[in-house]
């Protein structure tokens, strides 16, 4: 598919950065002009992405539709490789809704928009090349690409200790990436191409020998925790995880959104685009360690949120807490690798539909509870619970939106948290039953931090000195939180409108 004979996901990639370059020929006084002409060029990639999702063949043989090749550093063998299947559209589709509406929530932003504006644009070209691409060097190009964005998002734009997380997040990405760049180095020099679709076939097919003076053996063993660490820390995976509160906290509301919604799903999805494809033997031997990292993050972020007394750090445990969920079906996958069962294939297949639809709905749940948690700070200027209470009785509009968000983040039946996490469990169960049933205590405390938040923000004698002082939630807002609103309900009644484009994938990749 293509449109002046530019592949499609060519242009998916170049409108924000084009669009970027635009917003820099704008005064950077006409401050209403920029912020318009962000969105409106923010909304570009989200038709670009429907018209994607409506001639997308779920049952199509191919690996991955839409595909485009381009020779770009012919020396070694590395292209600019394009190409999409029902994981990445999934994740493309997600990160093409978010960004216009963090766009949209940042339109409180008053010094310096422009570069605000221009970073988030760039940021979205990051973000959409990580699930486009099919050759390990561009991949590794866009993944560095997300990252400095972000840095500067939270750097300029975000709290009082904005130093600190912005450097934090910075150190632990990059010391993650500096290995991730290493193996992908390794493998593209062993395999003779950075090309993802011929090292699919060519690398787990090395089985004996030397490399680099090493026996095989350890060469794919360095490489596999190469990938690990730099996917672990970026989920994150407990005890990877220390730089996402402060991040979260720090960020403005718009980059929190981002950040949740999309930025941890880069992790999950490394880890389901090339761990697991790339390294079945190891993945198979580390599943058990794995999945007690993942019960780790799902108890201690549980936990975690359960002792904030900050409402946007609640959050960001929160966080940490459901993406454990998504690792945890990323182990089972793993080991049901090296199985022969049917029954076990079988499940593992219901673990990662579950997983890959968690992703979707974490991103949404999270960006919209971010993005409460905003609007509440932008009209009493704190975010400590125990400074609130009450408020149902005069921003009930608001109480009412702030209930149904958090009653998808704790997966209550008919929205989009049961479906995925229920697959989840029902995927892991006959693979790790122990740690599944222990992940449960999880569970437990996430009812415990989601009614805590509602019952000191909404509930309990009315905090009067909010009275005259909050305004409910206005319209620009509810444009906001409207389409993520429908699209959890939509999930929970009726999952199998995504589900069958992730599905059709899974069966052919696990």
């Amino acid at each position: 598919m293509t449109f002046l004979s530019i592949p499609i996901l060519a242009w998916l990639i170049l409108i924000p950065v084009l669009g970027g370059l635009l917003l820099l020929l704008i005064p950077g006084k006409k401050v209403a002009l920029l912020r318009w002409s962000a969105l409106c060029i923010s909304l570009i990639p989200l038709v670009m992405v429907v018209v994607l999702w409506v001639n997308y063949q779920p049952k199509a043989d191919a690996l991955f539709q839409f595909e485009m090749n381009i020779p770009w550093f012919a020396a070694i063998n590395s292209n600019i490789h394009f190409g999409i299947d029902g994981i990445s559209l999934v994740m493309v589709l997600l990160t093409a809704l978010l960004t216009p509406l963090a766009i949209l929530t940042s339109f409180n932003i008053k010094v310096n928009v422009k570069a605000f504006m221009v970073l988030f644009l760039l940021l979205e070209t990051g973000i959409l090349g990580v699930f486009v691409s099919l050759d390990l060097l561009v991949f590794f190009l866009f993944w560095e690409i997300g990252l400095v964005p972000m840095y500067f998002l939270i750097n300029l734009w975000g709290g009082e200790k904005r130093n600190y997380a912005s450097l934090k997040f910075i150190i632990f990405t990059i010391g993650g990436s500096l290995g991730l760049l290493l193996a992908i180095q390794m493998i593209g020099v062993v395999s003779g191409t950075f090309d993802f679709v011929e090292i699919l076939y060519a690398w787990p097919a090395l089985q004996s020998g030397t490399l680099f003076g090493l026996p095989l053996e350890t060469v794919k063993a360095i490489a596999f925790w190469a990938f690990v660490i730099a996917f672990a820390i970026k989920v994150p995976v407990w005890p990877f995880h220390t730089w996402l509160p402060d991040a979260h906290t720090e960020a403005p509301t718009g980059g929190s959104m981002i950040l949740a919604g999309v930025l941890l799903k880069l992790g999950a999805y490394g880890f389901l685009r090339l761990v697991l494809p790339l390294f079945p033997v190891e993945s198979a031997k580390f599943a058990g360690w794995l999945a007690v990292l993942a019960v780790a993050a799902i108890v201690f972020g549980a936990l975690s949120a359960a002792s904030q007394k900050d409402f946007k750090r609640l959050v960001a445990y929160s966080s940490i807490n459901h993406m454990g969920f998504v690792i945890l079906a990323v182990a089972a996958a793993a080991w049901a690798g090296g199985s022969t069962d049917p029954a076990i294939k079988q499940s593992s297949v219901i673990a990662v539909n579950g997983a890959v639809l968690q992703m979707f709905n974490h991103g949404l749940s999270a960006a919209g509870m971010f993005f409460l948690v905003g609007v509440l700070y932008d009209r009493t200027h704190t975010r400590m619970l125990d400074k609130f209470g009450g408020l149902f009785a005069i921003v009930p509009t608001y109480g009412a939106i702030l209930i149904f968000l958090s009653m998808a983040s704790l997966g209550l039946p008919g929205l989009n948290g049961f479906v995925s996490e229920f697959m989840i469990v029902r995927g892991v169960w006959p693979i790790f039953m122990l740690l599944t049933a222990i992940s449960m205590v999880g569970l437990l405390f996430t009812g415990v931090y989601v009614v805590k938040a509602l019952k000191l923000v909404l509930q309990g004698p009315f905090n009067e000195t909010w009275a005259g002082k909050i305004s409910e939630i206005n319209l620009r807002e509810l444009f906001v939180i409207v389409p993520l609103m429908i699209l959890i309900l939509s999930i929970g009644i009726w999952p199998s409108w995504i589900l069958n484009i992730i599905n059709q994938t899974v069966m052919r990749w696990f």
